[in-house]
């Protein structure tokens, strides 16, 4: 179930009829229709009314009627519903530190409650949303993948689980293209060591990401500049064992035959290491 339609599996699409008679009578948080204080509407008319502000786009005012919930019948079934909406309502303003701190009291209060993977979801997604182009800081991008292992982990057989998974991955991707921007930034400006210490980190660390095959021609770009012909060779056997069909290949083939060189295994390196590790299986 989406975040969309989940917003009303606890109550049905019409809404009371007394509650919304007033809206836009100068009603607001805090109070209902024409200035009643809320304490005088039960626990399910407050919580439709924040359904209805979604309704209208009005996500901030949705979260604070849900938090009214919460406030005023703490105790009730409704207060455990709108707590998760107060987060679903937080997240979808953008407004990531409330919607974070809401899914994790839902969590804490309410841990063996069928929403608490939704809870969980949220959370990582409030860390997720906020990931930045990939010349940014990356401490979100991390954050973000510890909360979606969390759900993963923690609620395999959720509807969650599956997206997380694939979130996951995107993430884990974003991560390895902040280590090629760096890279590709040392390598322009002939800066090789520095370079090769990021391309090395994608070839070690993030072995299942989009980056690898261009990390790999990189290397051998920059062992070549360096007169390094046995890394550079390794570099292109483990490119053209796995990523033959990739640009990277043609272009680092181009590169090593230029040279008189071949696209095998040399020599005693960390990349023979790599290479036996692809190619051969060989783990120890």
């Amino acid at each position: 179930m989406t975040g969309g339609n989940r917003r009303f599996s606890w109550v049905g699409l019409a809404v009371v009829a007394g509650l919304l008679a007033g809206c836009g009578d100068g009603s607001g948080p805090g109070t209902g229709p024409g200035g009643v204080p809320l304490e005088n509407f039960t626990a399910e008319q407050i919580f439709e009314r924040g359904e209805f502000e979604l309704e209208r786009n009005r996500e901030d005012d949705a979260a604070t009627y849900f938090g009214e919930v919460e406030r005023l019948y703490p105790y009730s079934e409704w207060a455990k519903r709108a707590l998760i909406m107060q987060a679903f309502a937080y997240h979808q303003d953008g407004d990531y530190e409330n919607s974070r701190a809401a899914a994790q009291r839902f969590i804490d209060f309410y841990p063996l409650d069928d929403d608490a993977a939704y809870a969980q979801y949220l959370l990582a997604l409030s860390y997720y949303d906020q990931i930045e182009e990939v010349g940014r800081d990356q401490g979100l991008t991390f954050q973000a993948l510890q909360s979606l292992r969390q759900v993963i982990e923690t609620y395999p057989e959720s509807e969650y689980a599956r997206t997380a998974i694939l979130k996951f991955d995107l993430a884990f991707d974003h991560l390895a293209g902040k280590e090629m921007e760096i890279g590709r930034y040392y390598l322009k400006r002939q800066h090789y060591a520095a370079a090769i210490n990021r391309f090395r980190v994608v070839v070690e660390d993030f072995q299942t990401t989009t980056h690898t095959p261009e990390a790999l021609h990189r290397l051998v770009e920059a062992y070549l500049s360096l007169g390094l012909t046995d890394e550079a060779q390794t570099a292109g056997a483990i490119l053209g064992y796995n990523y033959q069909s990739t640009e990277w290949y043609e272009d680092s083939y181009a590169l090593l035959t230029g040279q008189g060189l071949e696209m095998r295994p040399a020599g005693d390196n960390w990349l023979s290491a790599i290479y036996r590790q692809m190619v051969k299986g060989e783990w120890l």
